[in-house]
């Protein structure tokens, strides 16, 4: 399946595409096979209160607008339903990431000043990552990115163990080496092959950052001997892949519709073998659920042995990811409205629930490289 080679575009972000394009754009998205039960923490309200006060005191945005769209994001609702059962405290600080996360993303990654600037990108996140690893020195006070950042940073050191501090913010730099993947791509005009956008997404979705926070959330340090193992990382990296594709399949439409040809696992699909919109969805939905089939059955089989009780509740942390990114996508206003300002007549893209029944029952690994190796765990 992995056999095509990137193929060279012109600027993936310039100009509305043909018509025949965007005509072949439109699809109904159809239920995501999940067959975890939701939950959410309860104190979510009040949580999300306190974090745009937070907002309001670092001042991530411009002006009203942007805080209309920031706030807008519903992080709080979002981290909510990854630790439903987590430290109030902790959880805070992870959903005030989560905010930042995206304020940055549109400031500087999905098509803000730097989108299509990788030197000066990769110059940025350098001295924004030095800054998470220091957060009391002084890095460029003048930044509004930076202090915000320094200001989350200092709250981890204060609510999270040492161990739980490193490997986030070794994560934080494995999501910032993502994004300048993905820039070098919009770059050159150059639409990766599915074996390099896999690899390349396991980073550049954030989601290395937004489950490493998982442990903080709950107020438990997962074991090195078991967060290390092969495992373990392979459970990681397949809720951040499942995740990573729903929300290409859900941001697709919107995306059509601003005429953004940019990487996305339908784009990669389609750019691939010459398909047609609704080809490249039928092959997305196979891929995604046969991964989630597999996180689900080796899941099951780690937590049959013997284990700590942190690394029970990170496991099950990870469904609640999977599930909860789900849920949290079809009341965010970011899938729907261009300024991810809920539209007044209300959503024009509807988005879809779970699903107990997967697409496909084809077995097997799948022939991409960067992931090929999960199925040999057990």
């Amino acid at each position: 399946m992995d056999n095509s080679a990137p193929v060279a575009l012109a600027p993936l972000t310039a100009g509305p595409a043909p018509a025949s394009r965007r005509e072949s754009a439109k699809f109904a998205l159809r239920p995501f096979f999940c067959p975890l039960e939701p939950a959410i923490h309860p104190s979510v309200d009040a949580m999300e209160s306190r974090c745009v006060g937070w907002l309001d005191r670092v001042r991530l945005h411009r002006d009203e607008r942007q805080r209309a769209r920031l706030v807008g994001t519903n992080s709080a609702e979002f981290y909510c339903r990854f630790a439903p059962s987590g430290d109030e405290a902790s959880l805070e600080v992870a959903a005030h990431w989560v905010y930042w996360g995206f304020a940055f993303d549109d400031a500087r990654c999905g098509r803000g000043e730097l989108s299509a600037d990788p030197s000066e990108f990769l110059t940025m996140a350098g001295l924004m990552q030095r800054a998470l690893e220091a957060p009391w020195d002084p890095v460029c006070e003048n930044d509004r990115f930076v202090t915000a950042l320094q200001d989350i940073g200092r709250d981890f050191h204060r609510c999270a163990t040492p161990v739980q501090v490193r490997r986030f913010t070794d994560a934080h730099r494995t999501w910032l080496f993502g994004v300048a993947w993905q820039l070098a791509n919009r770059a050159h005009g150059r639409m990766p092959s599915l074996g390099e956008y896999t690899a390349m997404r396991l980073g550049s979705a954030g989601g290395p950052p937004t489950l490493a926070m998982l442990e903080i959330a709950n107020g438990e340090e997962v074991p090195a001997a078991e967060m290390d193992s092969l495992v373990v990382r392979g459970l990681t990296e397949m809720a951040i892949l499942v995740a990573s594709w729903d929300n290409d399949l859900q941001s697709y439409a919107k995306e059509a519709d601003e005429a953004n040809t940019d990487q996305n696992l339908v784009n990669v699909l389609k750019a691939a073998h010459d398909w047609d919109t609704e080809q490249a969805v039928d092959e997305a939905y196979v891929l995604r659920d046969q991964v989630m089939s597999h996180f689900l059955q080796l899941r099951e089989c780690r937590t049959r042995r013997p284990a700590s009780r942190a690394l029970h509740r990170y496991l099950e942390g990870l469904g609640h990811a999977i599930r909860g990114n789900i849920d949290w996508a079809l009341g965010a206003p970011r899938y729907d409205d261009i300024d991810g300002i809920p539209a007044q007549s209300g959503p024009r893209h509807p988005l879809v629930g779970c699903t107990d029944q997967p697409t496909t029952h084809r077995a097997g690994p799948l022939p991409i490289p960067a992931i090929a190796w999960w199925w040999g765990l057990a």
